[in-house]
């Protein structure tokens, strides 16, 4: 039989969408095309496949337990794409932006939002010339592995320590967004010998754009905590 995708789940989408009409910079923080010498845009691409292949697993695995997660994880993929595309310029002249993956790994774990980090990524550096394919392995490596694996770590710890789920989801997609350009400052910062200088750039916009990002992330959670509690249920959120 059919599903037929809830009403609640359609407006979500909708408003989610609608971030999409705000008006954006030129330029992002995606490393882009030719930011990195081969050997390491290659070796970054290898140190995704493990992630990437499990992504694939965790995913089969968890419609096929509940195949109504499909919305859910069609909406994580939507909301991700969305934020991630809001390039905000930062003082410097470099660009900064929310990434929109903490939802994804609270709600499906972290491999499996590498698979919507990857497509979103790939995405953009087709459509949007946000990032670059060469430089793909590296920008899935920041905001699709260790963003996620942020996000979901500070998720269940703070959820085994019975802290309030909005305290523990605000800190959840804070730290993974703010972790995603450390690891990116870091990427630079060893071919180009001047971490300090990118952490410092990056810094001055994203401390409030990953207190930002925390917060709207609560507020879909609530949403989702209200009118879904049996689907977060099922997937061992709540």
């Amino acid at each position: 039989m059919k599903y037929r995708v809830p009403r609640r789940f359609r407006l979500l989408a909708a408003s989610i969408a609608l971030l999409g009409l705000m008006p954006s910079g030129a330029s992002a923080m995606h490393i882009a095309e030719g930011m990195l010498p081969k050997a390491w845009a290659f070796g970054w691409m290898a140190v995704c496949v493990p992630f990437v292949v499990s992504g694939f697993f965790s995913i089969k695995k968890k419609v096929d337990l509940n195949p109504k997660a499909k919305v859910l994880l069609a909406m994580c993929g939507a909301f991700a794409f969305v934020l991630s595309a809001l390039k905000i310029p930062s003082v410097t002249g470099s660009c900064s932006h929310p990434t929109g993956v903490g939802l994804g790994a609270i709600l499906f774990g972290p491999t499996a939002t590498t698979i919507l980090g990857l497509i979103v990524l790939l995405f953009q550096a087709l459509l949007l010339a946000h990032g670059g394919l060469t430089t793909l392995g590296a920008n899935v490596f920041s905001m699709a592995i260790v963003g996620p694996f942020v996000s979901w770590g500070v998720y269940t710890l703070l959820k085994k320590a019975k802290t309030k789920p909005s305290v523990a989801v605000f800190f959840a997609a804070a730290l993974g967004d703010l972790l995603t350009y450390v690891t990116t400052s870091v990427q630079l910062g060893v071919v180009h010998g001047n971490f300090g200088e990118y952490l410092a750039i990056f810094a001055v916009t994203q401390i409030p754009l990953a207190i930002a990002e925390g917060l709207l992330t609560v507020v879909v959670f609530n949403v989702l905590e209200k009118y879904s509690a049996a689907e977060l249920q099922a997937l061992s959120v709540l």
